[in-house]
């Protein structure tokens, strides 16, 4: 029977020669994640089995994230509380300040997921893997707990939509902009339980942090998960990170798809998603005179190096705007060391922005850059929902980090190409 990437997948960790679209299957886990938020909630249920300790405890995966450095009372017991459960379970893979970055960059980095994995996490955007060729998928709490005790979970298998991509990205283009032109088109209900596979020639122009950054925000379409076809790319990055050997799955020639599209990156321009929704998006050129408050560059979606770099060749020599609050934050201790060693943090600290310690905080309105009543923020994380950074009359404009970079010069959502001059 043909199947999809996603299908192979699950087959295979069910034991199953073949799946459907639709059908039940009960699969074996490579990886349960969960951060400061989600975990504690995890180790109740967990608690609740009266199983003594963890499936595997090389397989089980915290990182303290969304609130760390810890930001209050609560957010501190709540980091307590995970940290004492790992203790007490030998978790080998426990990320608390100092070791941790935002979960869905440090995973890749440190090698902990691969082609062919299925990876589960308590965090709706562990969708991010599907860019290594896993299988990776966002659960609640109780079903944390129940892989952490198991390692198995169910799920129904999903259908899919094929994009197929070709052509190259243009200058000051990424893979945010893609991402954001794709749920622009089919709207974020637009792959809803559904598997959002990435095939085509046009790979080669993305990188593997462009990948990332899409498969990320598939969930921002509804998806189940994104997946990319595993490429030279993908062999390339985990040969130099992970010590297992990937398993590569390609869909078959005439698996079955809900819909199918073909992309060409080079007519993709610089892609803005107004308030208060993904959907809710505009080319650069249309995008009219927003002012703003405050640039977020980093976040699961864009902390990568790759993201800090490009931020960088664009504010060096220029000051941020007057009253434009810019926040840069490195999604990992490698990358923020990277840039730091590459005179990066100079040049973002002599532009007149601030350097944060890896942390999803502005993100989700956690702390490091809330938005007071009626301000604006440019930001390169994945979420604009009404009152996502702070007042519910704030306003999140989700963009590119060369997009951010601009607008936190000039203090008005800006083309990276008007300040480069070029």
């Amino acid at each position: 029977m043909a199947m999809t990437m996603t299908q192979k997948i699950l087959a295979n960790h069910a034991g199953l020669d073949s799946v459907t679209a639709g059908q039940l299957v009960l699969v074996n886990l490579d990886r349960v994640l969960g951060n400061d938020i989600t975990s504690p909630v995890a180790i109740c249920e967990f608690e609740k089995m009266g199983v003594s300790n963890v499936f595997d405890k090389d397989k089980v995966t915290m990182v303290m994230d969304h609130f760390a450095p810890n930001k209050d009372i609560k957010a501190a017991e709540q980091c307590k509380m995970c940290r004492d459960f790992c203790t007490e379970k030998n978790v080998t893979h426990f990320y608390d300040v100092g070791q941790m970055g935002i979960e869905h960059a440090l995973l890749p980095e440190k090698g902990l997921v691969c082609a062919g994995d299925v990876v589960i996490g308590a965090d709706s955007h562990t969708c991010t893997y599907g860019a290594l060729g896993a299988f990776s998928t966002g659960v609640g709490s109780t079903d944390m707990a129940c892989g952490m005790a198991t390692g198995k979970a169910w799920f129904k298998v999903p259908s899919a939509i094929k994009f197929i991509l070709k052509g190259k990205l243009g200058k000051y283009v990424s893979g945010k902009d893609v991402i954001l032109h794709i749920i622009g088109k089919i709207g974020v209900d637009g792959a809803l339980y559904k598997s959002m596979e990435f095939t085509g020639e046009g790979l080669s122009s993305l990188s593997i942090y462009d990948r990332l950054t899409m498969s990320n925000m598939a969930i921002e379409a509804g998806a189940k998960n994104g997946i990319f076809e595993v490429d030279e790319q993908t062999l390339k990055y985990l040969d130099e990170h992970c010590s297992r050997k990937p398993v590569v799955y390609k869909a078959d020639p005439d698996a079955d798809y809900d819909e199918s599209y073909e992309i060409d990156l080079s007519e993709i321009k610089s892609t803005v998603a107004f308030p208060h929704l993904p959907e809710n998006t505009r080319e650069i050129d249309k995008v009219g005179d927003i002012k703003i408050d405050q640039v977020v560059i980093g976040s699961c979606t864009n902390g990568f190096y790759k993201d800090i770099e490009e931020a960088a060749q664009i504010l060096k020599g220029h000051k941020v705007a007057k009253y434009v609050r810019t926040i840069i934050i490195p999604a990992t201790p490698a990358i923020y060391t990277k840039a730091l060693e590459n005179g990066l943090i100079r040049i973002f600290m002599d532009a007149g922005c601030v350097v944060s310690t890896p942390t999803c905080g502005p993100c989700l309105g956690g702390h490091m850059g809330i938005l007071a009543k009626g301000e604006r923020a440019v930001s390169t994380t994945n979420r604009n929902f009404v009152g996502r950074m702070g007042d519910v009359t704030s306003e999140v404009y989700l963009a590119s980090p060369a997009v951010a970079a601009a607008s936190a010069i000039t203090g008005k959502i800006t083309d990276p190409a008007e300040v480069m001059g070029k």
